[in-house]
């Protein structure tokens, strides 16, 4: 039981750290802080920080491939459900806060924006993950379990591109966050051709 405390007492710290961004946000929108358009600052810091949890998720195999330290891979879920949260947040202002859940206007906003498809087509993805990562859906999907994971590399990009098309003038941050995902996803694709080479390898040559 002593053994389990500190790994509980973990858990709950990086819990509660991953809610300091939501807390923050409410302080700004309680002491009026987010600026002249607050409504499209809430858009773009709940998105923020929807790609930051997305990137945290993909980089603990990168870590883990690197340094060998396996401690990462117990929170791996857990950042990938942060990321679902923000990025329900983020959809949640935007039907909710930004057109009052008035369907007509989200149809024409949907159909006029072709960047929402994007997000749509991000979120779609984030939700499949989230709804399927208790014990009881990895083991009752079996090996499609991992290849729906897998899609989360397609909820990046089409995240990155949802942030890029939507953004005028200053594309500082969306081009950052698209290299930073570029990284990731070419450190695993780095990895596959490796391991297909080496495995290649360990194939015993038929004799002559």
């Amino acid at each position: 039981m002593d053994s389990l405390t500190p790994l509980f007492s973990r858990w709950r710290l990086i819990v509660l750290a991953c809610l300091l961004p939501l807390l923050w946000l409410l302080i700004d929108v309680a002491f009026n802080r987010l600026g002249a358009n607050p409504i499209q600052a809430l858009h773009i810091r709940l998105g923020d920080w929807t790609l930051r949890f997305l990137c945290i998720t993909l980089a603990v195999t990168p870590v883990q491939t690197v340094t060998n330290w396996r401690g990462l891979a117990d929170y791996r879920q857990l950042f990938g459900l942060y990321t679902f949260f923000y990025g329900s947040l983020h959809l949640g202002v935007y039907l909710l806060v930004d057109h009052m859940l008035v369907w007509g206007n989200i149809g024409m906003d949907i159909l006029q924006s072709s960047y929402i498809w994007f997000g749509l087509l991000a979120y779609l993805v984030l939700f499949l993950l989230a709804i399927t990562t208790s014990k009881f859906a990895k083991k009752r999907m079996g090996k499609s379990w991992k290849k729906l994971h897998r899609y989360i590399y397609l909820a990046s990009i089409a995240a990155v591109l949802h942030y890029f098309w939507q953004l005028k003038g200053n594309l500082s941050q969306p081009v950052f966050y698209a290299l930073l995902i570029f990284l990731l996803l070419s450190f695993r694709v780095l990895v596959w051709f490796k391991d297909k080479a080496f495995r290649r390898l360990m194939i015993p040559k038929p004799r002559q």
